[in-house]
């Protein structure tokens, strides 16, 4: 799995509190911290800074890359801002994130990407929003996505796409069509573009606790339509461990086993199965509530876990 870190996020106190005072040191940390745990890529996630986009940027790519050598993911609509830190990139190539199918978005930031021999995450939305049904995502890649790149003699190999992670708080039933997007999208076409998704998003807006369990679960599920590119939390362990364990198709602990059985079933179309959960252990136990939500089979409320 190639873990885009995303732990330089603006939504986070702390990180519009350094960015703020220029704290360049809190910065190194986080960067050293989160590719020492695994992270191969780093999301900058400053938001759009349409006031000093155009300073903080080169800042951030400068301080940054003095500490680490991985890709760089510019996270922002600001586009002059990502510019002016693209020009200061001078270790691994870096990714853009992202465009849309929106007219000017896609109009320009595919151009800046070429430009900068930048990747670029593209997200399956349009200028109605993100549909809900997995077709509908899987027909903006393949014919606006795609062709826009294929126009400008951008290379299929540094596009990918996000077929977009919302949360099960509020908008459940896009979590089911998210796999079936994914599953599609490797078959429609050739060369298939990397599909990466912003894993986390999946428990936007539910209680703390609850998040963890809910992001390795769905990564689970989602790893076995073959996705292989995540924006997530590297310093997860259990989620890392989730990863492991499929990747290495380690059957050796009961947990183990059943998210082995979980990534199997959907990837072979399949509906994980209560025969293959013990429901007398309350972790699998969880973890199998969890799948009901994540399938849309079980409305989702905070206190799931607790419910019968």
């Amino acid at each position: 799995m190639y873990i885009i870190g995303e732990n330089i996020h603006i939504i986070s106190p702390r990180v519009k509190e350094a960015l703020q005072t220029k704290d360049a040191k809190f910065f190194q940390e986080r960067a050293v911290t989160q590719v020492e745990a695994g992270a191969q890529a780093l999301d900058l996630n400053l938001g759009p800074r349409k006031k000093d986009g155009e300073e903080v940027f080169p800042w951030m790519v400068e301080t940054v890359q003095a500490v680490v050598d991985v890709p760089l993911s510019f996270d922002s609509t600001n586009l002059a801002g990502i510019e002016a830190g693209l020009k200061k990139v001078t270790k691994a190539q870096p990714i853009i994130n992202s465009t849309s199918a929106e007219p000017e978005r896609l109009e320009k930031v595919p151009l800046l990407a070429k430009k900068y021999n930048a990747r670029v995450i593209a997200l399956t939305m349009g200028a109605s929003g993100i549909p809900v049904a997995a077709d509908a995502r899987v027909t903006i890649a393949i014919e606006k996505l795609i062709p826009r790149m294929l126009e400008i003699d951008y290379p299929i190999s540094n596009l990918i796409i996000d077929p977009l992670v919302l949360t099960v708080s509020g908008c459940q039933e896009y979590c089911p069509e998210l796999i079936e997007a994914i599953r599609t999208l490797q078959v429609a076409w050739d060369p298939a573009p990397t599909i990466s998704v912003g894993l986390s998003n999946v428990s936007n807006s539910v209680p703390h606790e609850n998040r963890p369990l809910i992001n390795r679960t769905y990564c689970a599920m989602l790893m076995g339509v073959g996705l292989n590119t995540m924006i997530a939390d590297p310093l997860d362990t259990n989620l890392k461990e989730t990863i492991r364990i499929i990747e290495q198709r380690d059957d050796s602990t009961p947990i183990g086993r059943l998210y082995l059985k979980i990534a199997d079933r959907i990837a072979a179309s399949e509906t994980p199965a209560i025969e293959d959960v013990d429901m007398s252990d309350p972790e699998q136990a969880a973890i199998w509530k969890t799948v009901q939500i994540l399938l849309n089979k079980v409305i989702y409320a905070d206190a799931y876990l607790q419910l019968a």
